[in-house]
């Protein structure tokens, strides 16, 4: 699946991310990021022209490098600083507690070892640092939970590992104690019952001595 890995499947990923429609959930998640932020799964860089000027550097990682190159187009015409890197979100060569915010779209779902990624971005967030997601995943309707769980194995061969039942909250609230979260029905799939969630998890602050 080389071609279809590395070629079309960035290209039609590429092109379903910028629906305009995910363009205002965009803009109100990253409204207020600021300073040192780190992206987790960076994708074609379509999160790019909505972070604020606030920004004073920008990572960004991605497993994927066929979407990497499709990126690389955003990151010159973008006026931030980005260090753009190829890698895999279980496991960050960053160093602990170096960001002020970590942002995640339409990246939970497909990340192998979950879990891991979600400790990983808490290791790095400074105390008091948000972490910051838009993601989709489990229906909040059981009929069609029933119908994720089946066409996930195929979904996760044809999108890139990407579960369709996975419950988001669930998981981000198994590493943070400090979650506010919205679940949202996108109008134009409603028939279909996906549910997606945007929203913030803080770092627990240090406590004063």
């Amino acid at each position: 699946m080389g071609f279809y890995s590395n070629v079309l499947l960035p290209w039609l990923m590429d092109r379903s991310m910028a629906d305009p429609a995910l363009v205002p959930h965009r803009r109100e998640i990253l409204a207020n990021v600021s300073g040192n932020v780190l992206e987790v799964g960076f994708g074609s860089g379509i999160n790019l022209p909505y972070y604020p000027e606030a920004v004073t550097q920008l990572t960004t990682v991605d497993i994927n490098p066929g979407l990497n190159a499709i990126a690389q187009h955003r990151i010159a015409a973008s006026p931030l600083t980005v260090s753009n890197q190829v890698l895999n979100g279980e496991s960050l060569p960053m160093a602990t507690a170096g960001f002020d915010y970590v942002v995640s779209t339409y990246t939970l779902c497909s990340i192998a070892q979950v879990h891991e990624a979600l400790s990983e971005i808490a290791r790095v967030l400074k105390p008091g640092g948000q972490f910051v997601f838009l993601e989709h995943g489990l229906s909040d309707r059981p009929n069609v939970q029933r119908w994720q769980h089946r066409l996930t194995p195929l979904n996760k061969l044809l999108a890139d590992g990407c579960h369709q039942n996975r419950n988001i909250q669930q998981l981000i609230e198994a590493h943070f104690e400090q979650v506010t979260l919205e679940r949202f029905a996108d109008e134009s799939m409603r028939f279909m019952g996906q549910i997606y969630y945007k929203g913030t998890a803080t770092k627990t602050p240090v406590a004063p001595d």
